[in-house]
């Protein structure tokens, strides 16, 4: 790292404070602070939203996937198929409501639908898996990362962390949104700076076209992954990952704020969209930088005694140190510090927001100084997160594994939770508490007793088991009252919606998006 490199870092930290407190200045109250006034356009929430997704873990293990992990190659964009799928059912069946309700915290619709225990519960979940997982990633991005810059771990925890949690708590949702949109676009140069130095240093496209083994060229594992198959099973990953997305871009509260910001419904359906869209041209330039990075490495002695063995994480890194000139590797550098921080200022205000709308503000009186305490609030996560990274220590990647296990042991049947309460007339508390407890419940029994089944079908066994046993046993309950499915079920007559005939061209051309994905992949693996 030179001193100019040390410059850009500076500066690019600078701007990122100096914008939360301009954007601060603003705010008057909690609207403001978790939801931008319900005031922001629709295309930073869209680039903000997919910011998220976008972290320093993606820029680094994805090119290491793709070119030296074991398993691994251009099976990667697999992960990608679904989302525009799921896109539609959250864009159908959940936003309306959400927006309809003006809520903060989307788990405030449970409470209305079925009661506070159904909130408690499912907002409890979300707080302990939210934190346990932004933990690790910000160590898993922090250990790398402090090898780049020189510093030592602890210090780039903390500069990762404590410049987050100051221009979050600062400036709130919109800060995040708008230093999302900003950290995108450093991140995207970042990534196309690494393929055209990498794709110069190779000898061009042609060539790294050819040096990538044919064992990675295979896009599609079309194993079903209920058997016992290797990393990236298509059917798992297109079945599965519809639930596990839809539940993610609907029902987690880190991603449903953002779409609750926008400026109106529309705007939060134009949002969503542009992640069904965009996320596979995204995904597929980190492919390729992959490639580019792997034409290099096989013919780089000191980019090999570079790489640890059995750490493939490092290949981007050092490749970035070794082949990136001084201010531009600065540049690239901060664009890791960009989408680690991304990750970590989404996870802070949504946690401060299911915090203080699921928790605090119904059991205190006193309102004068709410906005206060959801600032104090978000430092608090920001220190309890920040410290986790510091213990997380080596048990680090059997963590990440098993946290990536409990989402999709979770998300299923948290997803079925609303489904159910949108489309059921007769579901009520009871009934929709057994659901998800068996659920859950079958989940952690596919994951104790029945390894062969990849974890991505948990996601639509859960809910499967959730909704099954939810409906019904509706059927033998007595139904919610009159007034809740009028006001809180699509049969409602309270219920306001846009008009669903003329998105209906939309819903279409996503799905042909989908084809088109599943066509390229399969002409790729040819």
């Amino acid at each position: 790292m030179s001193s100019l490199d040390w410059l850009v870092i500076t500066v690019y930290i600078t701007l990122m404070i100096g914008l939360s407190v301009l954007i601060g200045r603003r705010q008057s109250n909690q609207d403001d602070y978790f939801v931008g006034g319900r005031n922001l356009s629709w295309w930073s929430v869209g680039i903000s939203t997919m910011a998220t997704q976008t972290s320093a873990i993606s820029f680094i293990s994805i090119p290491a996937f793709v070119a030296l992990k074991p398993g691994g190659g251009l099976t990667w964009l697999q992960y990608e198929l679904a989302v525009p799928l799921a896109m539609i059912a959250v864009m159908v069946l959940l936003i309306p409501f959400f927006r309809q309700l003006e809520l903060v915290s989307i788990y405030a619709y449970l409470e209305m639908r079925f009661g506070p225990a159904v909130r408690t519960t499912v907002g409890l979940v979300f707080l302990i898996s939210r934190s346990l997982m932004t933990g690790v990633g910000l160590y898993a991005s922090a250990i790398v990362l402090s090898v780049c810059l020189g510093l030592s771990l602890e210090m780039t925890i903390l500069i990762m962390g404590g410049v987050t949690i100051i221009y979050d708590t600062i400036g709130g949702i919109t800060a995040v949104v708008y230093s999302d949109v900003i950290q995108t676009g450093i991140l995207l140069f970042g990534i196309l700076a690494c393929i055209y130095f990498a794709m110069d240093t190779a000898g061009g496209l042609t060539e790294i076209l050819t040096v990538l083994p044919d064992t990675r060229r295979q896009a599609i594992d079309w194993s079903t992954g209920l058997q016992g198959a290797g990393g990236a099973p298509f059917w798992a990953f297109v079945l599965g990952g519809f639930f596990l997305y839809t539940a993610y871009y609907g029902t987690d509260q880190s991603q449903v704020q953002r779409e609750l910001s926008a400026r109106t419904t529309f705007g939060t359906k134009i949002s969503l969209l542009f992640n069904g869209i965009a996320r596979f041209p995204l995904t597929a330039l980190y492919v390729l930088m992959g490639m580019a990075i792997w034409a290099v490495y096989q013919e780089s002695p000191e980019l090999i005694d570079n790489v640890p063995f059995g750490q493939p994480d490092y290949m981007v890194p050092h490749f970035v140190a070794n082949y990136i000139p001084a201010g531009l590797r600065g540049l690239i550098f901060s664009a890791l510090l960009a989408a680690a921080m991304s990750s970590l200022d989404s996870a802070l205000n949504s946690l401060s927001a299911a915090t203080m709308k699921d928790f605090v503000e119904p059991r205190v009186k006193d309102t004068r100084n709410i906005l206060r305490y959801s600032k104090l609030t978000t430092i608090a996560w920001g220190i309890l997160i920040t410290g986790f990274a510091f213990v997380v220590g080596d048990i680090s990647d059997t963590v990440i594994e098993s946290i990536n296990k409990i989402g999709s042991a979770f998300s299923g049947p948290i997803l079925a939770t609303f489904i159910v309460g949108v489309l059921s007339r007769r579901a009520n508390t009871g009934d929709i508490m057994l659901g998800l407890i068996a659920g859950v419940g079958g989940n952690l029994i596919l994951w104790q007793f029945c390894p062969q089944i990849h974890w991505m079908w948990w996601n639509a066994f859960g809910f499967l088991m959730t909704a099954g046993l939810g409906c019904t046993l509706g059927f033998f309950t007595a139904p919610p009252a009159d007034e809740v499915i009028a006001r809180y079920t699509l049969f409602g007559a309270a219920v306001q919606r846009d008009p669903e005939k003329k998105w209906l061209p939309v819903y279409g051309g996503m799905v042909f998006y989908f084809l088109l994905m599943l066509g390229i992949l399969a002409i790729i693996s040819r």
